[in-house]
């Protein structure tokens, strides 16, 4: 795993991001998000440690996220029904959905906007997007920001990491190490917009 991660860094930075870039559109996924771990790919990325690794892994997140995310959304105003009854709604789980819908009934495009702060959910919301019939252009803005703050949390968290662990002596691989503390760092992050989502919601946070 090592070795492999000290491979990927040093990919040129346009393949480095563009593969960033797919990482995160199935992130976006439903089902398969789980299973792809989005956050410790941008802390890789921000472990790089290239100059302008920054603000390209912004703009490929972003780009990543909002591919998938449409996808879903598309999807969800087309064939929701029919998914919500196939056996991708059976793995998603008749409860999450209606969790989902009601997110976005109660928060609308706010939900939307905090979507990548929530594990799984990420995924389902733009489904249930979709399958509510939400405007698109009110949908892809709302999405856009909020893939921008998460991103932009994330790779703030990555350069905090890469300096603390710049500050170890005798760091084998900077990369390893900044993702492991980026990924601790960013704990507290996602428990306080769970906090928050309580709040504007009034309800307990999804799980």
């Amino acid at each position: 795993m090592t070795d492999l991660l000290a491979q990927v860094g040093e990919l040129p930075t346009t393949l480095l991001m563009g593969m960033l870039g797919i990482v995160m559109l199935a992130d976006a996924v439903p089902l398969i998000g789980v299973l792809v771990p989005g956050d410790a790919a941008v802390l890789a990325a921000v472990g790089a440690g290239r100059p302008a690794t920054g603000l390209a892994t912004v703009a490929a997140v972003v780009a990543g996220c909002l591919a998938g995310w449409s996808l879903s959304f598309l999807a969800g105003r087309r064939w929701g029904e029919r998914l919500r009854r196939s056996r991708l709604g059976d793995w998603i789980g008749e409860s999450r959905w209606v969790a989902a819908e009601a997110l976005l009934h109660r928060g609308g495009g706010r939900m939307v906007l905090v979507a990548p702060f929530l594990p799984v959910f990420n995924a389902l919301l733009p489904l249930a997007a979709g399958g509510l019939r939400m405007p698109y252009r009110r949908f892809v803005a709302c999405a856009a920001l909020g893939a921008t703050l998460w991103a932009g949390a994330y790779v703030a968290l990555g350069i905090t990491a890469r300096a603390l662990t710049g500050l170890l002596p005798g760091v084998p691989n900077p990369t390893v190490l900044t993702m492991a503390v980026g990924l601790l760092l960013a704990a507290p992050v996602l428990l306080g917009t769970r906090r928050r989502l309580r709040a504007v919601t009034g309800a307990g946070a999804p799980s």
